[in-house]
């Protein structure tokens, strides 16, 4: 019986106070984060990583003390296995970017089980330079040193893959039809913000944001549907991409609107789902007045989801076409099908 490995590539989180600085060290160490040379990257790193930890470690503590990624992934892992039975014999193997299971131990683990051929597929709907490109890149140099010679094939992006989309519909759906209740409502669909100058540089994601926004709207179906597209988690001196999540909040009750957040590049429920949206930006809300707020639910294992993540994985085994379909615009240069 054929074996398939499938990689699923996401961040990670701490699993523990003791975690958390480790934890923010590793991400703030990435070249794909920050582009400073070593040694420099590295003192900055250090710098930040202890001045953000007691904050942070408040944050996870509102959450039990670690973040439910790997939890939230292992049960997507398990899903996705089941609905690919008709591949043979198929495990899933997380490899999370900035803590365990980090890159290096997934492929080891990967070598062990020996598989026939190996798929990698983001847990990042929308592909960009800071997350989907930094994974792969610690991928391959991870399956390198692991030994790893069996065939790969990898997905770049699905910002309008039609399970991910239905997810999203349905999920929103549900919220949506109990806000009505107190007014015409306004989807705030909220994806984490990057610096404006990683976006002047050619990085797809805000435009692969733009697109799964639109696809979601027209799944919805809603006539004159209110919506806005904002951008949150911003840290740092540097202008961010905008408008911000916490400015539309804030609108929002200036308008006398209920708000319906939807986490639209986020696929497991964490710190920006379960604390900045479910608890700073709630509080938010009331005190600027908004009538009602609601947030959606990441799609995290969402049947129609796991189905969307079956279908990319059979299409990776059927084989992707010799020349990418490109789906960016112009002006993104960073786009992996650009070079194609």
């Amino acid at each position: 019986m054929t074996r398939t490995a499938i990689v699923l590539f996401n961040l990670g989180g701490p699993d523990a106070p003791a975690s958390v600085q480790p934890f923010l060290f590793n991400l703030f160490s990435d070249p794909a984060i920050i582009g400073l040379p070593n040694p420099l990257r590295w003192l900055v790193a250090k710098l930040i990583s202890s001045r953000r930890a007691p904050t942070a470690r408040h944050i996870y503590g509102q959450m039990g003390g670690g973040s439910p990624i790997l939890p939230n992934t292992l049960i997507q892992a398990r899903a996705l296995e089941a609905a690919l039975a008709d591949l043979g014999e198929v495990r899933c193997f997380p490899a999370m970017r900035y803590w365990h299971p980090m890159t290096d131990a997934a492929a080891r683990e990967v070598a062990a089980y020996a598989p026939a051929r190996i798929l990698l597929l983001p847990l990042y709907p929308q592909y960009s330079t800071t997350t989907t490109a930094s994974s792969m890149k610690a991928w391959h140099e991870a399956a390198r040193a692991a030994g790893i010679t069996a065939p790969m094939q990898s997905a770049c992006c699905y910002p309008r893959q039609p399970g991910f989309i239905a997810a999203l519909a349905d999920l929103i759906g549900a919220h949506y039809a109990k806000a009505v209740a107190h007014g015409k409502p306004r989807i705030l669909f909220s994806a984490h913000g990057l610096p404006k100058k990683v976006i002047d540089a050619g990085d797809p994601y805000q435009a692969q944001v733009e697109m799964t926004v639109g696809e979601t709207v027209s799944k919805l179906g809603i006539r004159d549907l209110d919506h806005v597209v904002c951008y949150q988690s911003r840290v740092g001196p540097l202008e961010w991409i905008g408008p911000s999540t916490e400015d539309e909040v804030k609108r929002a009750g200036r308008d006398r609107v209920p708000a319906v957040v939807v986490p639209v590049a986020f696929v497991s429920e964490h710190s920006e789902t379960l604390v900045e949206l479910d608890i700073e930006y709630r509080k938010l809300a009331e005190d600027a007045g908004v009538p009602y707020y609601t947030r959606v639910p990441a799609v995290s294992a969402h049947p129609e989801f796991i189905r969307g993540l079956a279908e990319i994985a059979r299409a990776l085994v059927r084989k992707p076409p010799a020349v990418p379909v490109r789906i960016c615009p112009g002006r993104c240069g960073k786009c992996p099908t650009a070079a194609a």
